[in-house]
């Protein structure tokens, strides 16, 4: 008998003209897919229709599409120090659809890698009772590392990926098995 796939959504979380992030998301999605025992949802923030006012409009397909994953994989740039506006609009839609659950991060940018947004998206997350993965891939000069593909030579970031997917796949796993025992007390 074999377990069912965890579901993995990737949030690709910039919406800026001329963005990176599809280029950078596509190909975390292929390592997911490769490492195996993924059911992989790329869900852009570009494409979601969230408002700043949080009225409660809006947000019913996002929500189904986040509250069915067992785990999130983040894919965001580093703008002035930190992760872009629309994501942050984005995580703080939604609550209970975070809870339990895994976050991975892939960040990019210029010689920081992205790591300061990931820094302050790890405490974002504490506080939406999420588990932020340890392990993270990190594209220092992003745009220099990709081939018109979408593809790179740096077996670091592959290994990287799958260390990050390793980890990622087991909390999911756990905690998807706990969630299903007991209610998480919120």
């Amino acid at each position: 008998m074999s377990e069912a796939p965890v579901r993995l959504a990737v949030l690709v979380g910039s919406v800026r003209e001329g963005r990176f992030a599809p280029t950078v998301a596509r190909w975390f999605a292929r390592q997911a897919d490769r490492h195996g025992g993924f059911e992989i949802d790329v869900v852009d923030v570009a494409e979601t229709t969230l408002p700043l006012a949080m009225t409660g409009a809006g947000a019913g397909p996002l929500a189904a599409r986040l509250a069915v994953a067992d785990a999130f994989a983040v894919v965001t740039p580093e703008y002035n120090h930190s992760y872009p506006a629309a994501l942050k609009n984005v995580v703080d839609w939604f609550h209970a659809e975070w809870q339990a659950k895994p976050v991975a991060f892939v960040s990019y940018g210029g010689i920081s890698g992205g790591l300061r947004a990931v820094e302050h998206l790890r405490a974002v997350f504490a506080e939406l009772h999420a588990v932020t993965i340890r392990e993270t891939v990190s594209f220092h000069g992003a745009h220099g590392r990709f081939d018109s593909d979408g593809e790179t030579t740096d077996t670091a970031a592959e290994l990287a990926a799958k260390a990050l997917l390793d980890q990622l796949e087991w909390w999911a796993r756990a905690l998807r098995d706990a969630r299903g025992v007991r209610a998480y007390p919120a």
